[in-house]
This record gives structure tokens, C-alpha cells and sequence, in this order.
């Protein structure tokens, strides 16, 4: 136990060491504040996107799926590939709209696309409702790694509030610096996290250590392993259809993914730090995932698959290797909570708050943020506590996934086609996370009778249907039309990003209301 309670203070340490000696010594500028000066580079950006990507939970749920159900986990592979490759085609007009018009979030850019504070708001508050349970799931997957770390010592409670502590106390930065100081340990925490993790499972199959599992055991996995739902069981034919689309879609969708954009210091940063977020994310998850499969032949690890990976580690390596495996999934779960609470602080102030007829200055809204930082925390720490044991809170993470998705319809089409206005945007994203909502409650899983659907897919469908049908009937108006026209001009050519925030009404125009 002290060995690897250890292991977690010396890298706790080390992200102290690094916020303390990379902040600023001046009070930054919001704009510093919520995007980091939009002057990071490839790498930067890269491991950022993946820090926010995966969380902790994926060296839990994820290696779960693979080391219980089988090849089924590699869905993970295909939906995040995907949904990252389409981030490379949305770069250039996303980043150079963010830096014309001073954008700051997703939501953001989509009340500027529209024109219409409504359409902003209403997707900001879909945003910050959807990353919530992650936020809370969050932190009760760091009480489960202080239960490692003290060897089963500690009680439940002792592990959730010792790390409901540990995450707090590293929101002080968080809420101190914003972005700069995220992105400063996302490449410290991934290296960990996603590298460090990749080498030990590339070491384990190769075999070479002597360890339990190695290529040679993919060979021996059971028939069962390697179906996927829908395969003869009681899953429909559109079920794995609807979960690999419904992560593709999604993973724009979730305002963390979308806000390293408007990081990066050009479109070429965005570009090249999508490639390299394809390969960080594709080496490691299929070698997480290797490791899954061949473990499902150890019944120790397929009896128990959530806790496999730390079962397998600590058979193999002992306390050392148990202690390095607790520790990256430590990194991985600090990253993840901390960039999710940083973008529902700055959505917030940015686009609930700040009004074009009240608009704050730089200090207010960095005021405001930092509030809604400490606050949302704070209630999250409070619902993590109190339903550390009750399963129906998975229901909440799959509202959220499937809740999330609504905003691609107005967010995709808004950025590739001139159609479209403020009430079908507006109409579509209501229509389609209340259908959303009201399926996946009454279907949390699938839909039998659709042949498996998920009530995400169902209720994007009736996004779009509504939002082309409402956008007809309203249609767009000359100015509306010489707007957008004006606005598809600015994407198309080079945009030299303003040194100071523009003045309110010209760099971010939205009418006063909807």
C-alpha cells in the first residue's frame, strides 16, 4: 500500500511542479484564460484532444468490454478514429471563424453562424447538462483507484473522499490558470497515461517479459470473444451501427474536442495535431485492447473484466507494476476531469453569462469562470459522494451521450452548408434531445422494435427532419443570406488572428435576443 500511494504523491507532485513553474506572473487575458492565446502547436493540441478523449474510465469500461465480451471494445477504435479524421476536415473553417470573430467555444460559433443568442445558449446549456455525469463518474473511478492503491484498506468512503480531495485540490490550478495550465500537463499526464501504457502492453504481448498473456494467446480466445452484439445474440442488426455513429457524431460534439481548436496557433497546428491525435490514440487504444482480448483466457481477469487491468498487472508485475498501473489511470482521469471542468466554466461565462447588450469585461469573465469552475465542482463532488453505489447513474452517461449529439445537426451543417436559420436550429436541437431523452429513459440500451437503434440515433434523425422542415418554411432573409455568404468568405481565405478582443458586436455578431 505505501509503495503505491507513493507512486501516486511523486506524480501528483510532478503536476504540481509543472503549473507552479509554467504560470504566468501577469494576470492573463480572458482570451488567454479560455483558449491559451491560440498558440499551441500540433503536439500540444494533439495531446490535449487525447486527454479529453479518454478517461480514466477507458483503462475500466473499455478494458471490461474487451476482457469480457470480447472483441466488442474495438468499437471504441472505430468510432474515435473516425470522429477525429472528421475534426481534419472542420479545421479550417472552424479555426479561421474562431479567429475572425474572437470565438471562444462551440457554442459560440454556432450563435455567431446563426446569428441568434438563442442558438448559443440553448447549446451551451445541452453541452454543460451532457459533461456533467462524466464529471461525476469521473471522480468516483478515483475512488476506486485509491481502493487499489491501499490494498482494500480503505473503506469506500475513505478512497471517494481522498480522492474527491486530490482532484480538488488540483482544480486550484485549474480554475487559476484555464487552458494554459491544462494544456501544460496534458502533455505530462498523456505521456503517462497513454505512452507509458502503450509500451507496458506492447512489452506484455510481445512476451518477452515472461508475463500471463502474450500475441501467441490471441489464437486461444474463445469463439464467444469474437462476436460482436447482433452476432446471433439479442441485439438487432443496427445496434453496433448505432453506437459507432452515434461516437463518431459525438466526438465533435462534446465541447472539450471542440474547443482544442481554437488552442492551436493556425489551421496547419489543427490539421497536424489531428493526425497525430489518430496515431496517440490508435497505438494505444488497439494495444489496450490486444491486452483485453488475450486476458479473457485468465479467469481471474474474466471473471472480474472492470477490474482486469489491474488484476493482470499486479499478477504479472507485483506491487511496482500495480502501483505504475493505478498511477496511469490516475493521469488519465485527472486529465479528463480537469478539462471537462474547465470548458463548462468558460461556457458559463462566455455564453450563458455575457450578453452582447451587458457585455463583461476580461476580468469579469475570468471571475465568473473561475465561479462556475468552483461551483460546478463542488456539486459534483457532492452527487459523486452520495451515489457512489447506485447503478442507474450509467442511465445518466448514456443520456449524455446520446443528449450530446443533438447539437451536430445545426454545428455540422451550420459550418459545411450555407442553409439553415436560427429556428430550425433552434427547433431541431429542442425536438431532438427531448425525443432523445424520452427514448433512451424508457430504453436506456436499445430500441427492439428498430431493430436496435438507440434513442440518440432516433432522436437525430428527428433533429434533422425538423430542423430542414422549420429552416424551409422560415427561410432566410437577403441580409440573412449576404451574412452567411460573408461569413463562408472568411473561411475560405487566410485570417490573420487579432491581437486584442474586439470590441462587443463587431467580432461576435448575434442579435440582442431571440
Amino acid at each position: 500500500m505505501a509503495l503505491m500511494l507513493t507512486m501516486l504523491g511523486a506524480f501528483y507532485a510532478c503536476i504540481i511542479a509543472i503549473l507552479y513553474v509554467t504560470q504566468h506572473t501577469s494576470k492573463p487575458t480572458f482570451d488567454e484564460y479560455a483558449v491559451g492565446g491560440r498558440s499551441y502547436g500540433a503536439w500540444y493540441v494533439a495531446m490535449c484532444y487525447v486527454n479529453s478523449w479518454w478517461p480514466g474510465a477507458v483503462f475500466i469500461v473499455f478494458f471490461g468490454l474487451a476482457a469480457g465480451p470480447g472483441v466488442f471494445g474495438f468499437y471504441g477504435l472505430a468510432y474515435s478514429t473516425l470522429g477525429v479524421a472528421a475534426m481534419y476536415f472542420m479545421a479550417t473553417r472552424a479555426w479561421r471563424w474562431g479567429a475572425r470573430y474572437d470565438l471562444r467555444s462551440q457554442p459560440q460559433l454556432m450563435g455567431v453562424r446563426f446569428r441568434s443568442r438563442g442558438v448559443k445558449v440553448m447549446a451551451s446549456a445541452i453541452g454543460i447538462v451532457s459533461v456533467f455525469p462524466w464529471v461525476v463518474l469521473g471522480m468516483q473511478a478515483l475512488g476506486e483507484i485509491f481502493r487499489v492503491a491501499s490494498g482494500g484498506a480503505w473503506s469506500v468512503t475513505t478512497c471517494l473522499v481522498v480522492g474527491l480531495v486530490t482532484i480538488v485540490v488540483r482544480q486550484y490550478w485549474t480554475v487559476k490558470m484555464g487552458m494554459r495550465g491544462l494544456i501544460m500537463t496534458d502533455m505530462f499526464q498523456g505521456i503517462v497515461a497513454y505512452g507509458l501504457s502503450a509500451v507496458v502492453c506492447l512489452i506484455l504481448l510481445s512476451g518477452i517479459a515472461g508475463g500471463p498473456i502474450s500475441f501467441g494467446t490471441l489464437a486461444h480466445v474463445a469463439d464467444s470473444a469474437l462476436r460482436v452484439p447482433g452476432d446471433g445474440d439479442g441485439y438487432g442488426s443496427w445496434y453496433l451501427f448505432s453506437l459507432i455513429f452515434t461516437g463518431v457524431i459525438g466526438s465533435l460534439c462534446w465541447p472539450m474536442s471542440f474547443q482544442r481548436i481554437y488552442t492551436a496557433s493556425g489551421v496547419r497546428a489543427v490539421k497536424a495535431g489531428t493526425i497525430r491525435t489518430i496515431l496517440i490514440s490508435g497505438v494505444f487504444y488497439t494495444l489496450l485492447m490486444l491486452v483485453g482480448l488475450a486476458a479473457t483466457t485468465l479467469p481471474a481477469v474474466h471473471d472480474a473484466p472492470q477490474i482486469g487491468w489491474f488484476t493482470l498487472l499486479g499478477d504479472w508485475g507485483g506491487t511496482w507494476l500495480l502501483g505504475l498501473a493505478v498511477t496511469m489511470v490516475f493521469a488519465a482521469s485527472m486529465g479528463h476531469i480537469d478539462g471537462s471542468v474547465q470548458v463548462c466554466g468558460l461556457q458559463i461565462a462566455n455564453d450563458l453569462v455575457d450578453r452582447p447588450g451587458r457585455p463583461l469585461s476580461d476580468r469579469q469573465l475570468t471571475a465568473v469562470a473561475k465561479g462556475s469552475m468552483v461551483l460546478y465542482m463542488g456539486f459534483a463532488a457532492v452527487v459523486a459522494f452520495f451515489t457512489f453505489d447506485m447503478p442507474r447513474l450509467q442511465l445518466l452517461a448514456q443520456l449524455s451521450y446520446q443528449s450530446i449529439v443533438q447539437l451536430a445537426v445545426p454545428l455540422f451543417l451550420g459550418i459545411f452548408w450555407r442553409g439553415g436559420n436560427k429556428y430550425g436550429a433552434m427547433a431541431g436541437m429542442a425536438t431532438g434531445f427531448l425525443t432523445a431523452l424520452a427514448l433512451t429513459v424508457v430504453y436506456p440500451d436499445d430500441i427492439p422494435a428498430l431493430g436496435s437503434l438507440t434513442g440518440g440515433v432516433v432522436g437525430l434523425a428527428v433533429n434533422l427532419l425538423v430542423y430542414l422542415a422549420v429552416s424551409a418554411a422560415t427561410g432566410q432573409s437577403a441580409e440573412e443570406r449576404r451574412y452567411v455568404a460573408e461569413m463562408f468568405a472568411v473561411a475560405a481565405a487566410p485570417v490573420r488572428r487579432p491581437r486584442s478582443r474586439p470590441e462587443s458586436g463587431t467580432a461576435m455578431p448575434e442579435a440582442a435576443d431571440v
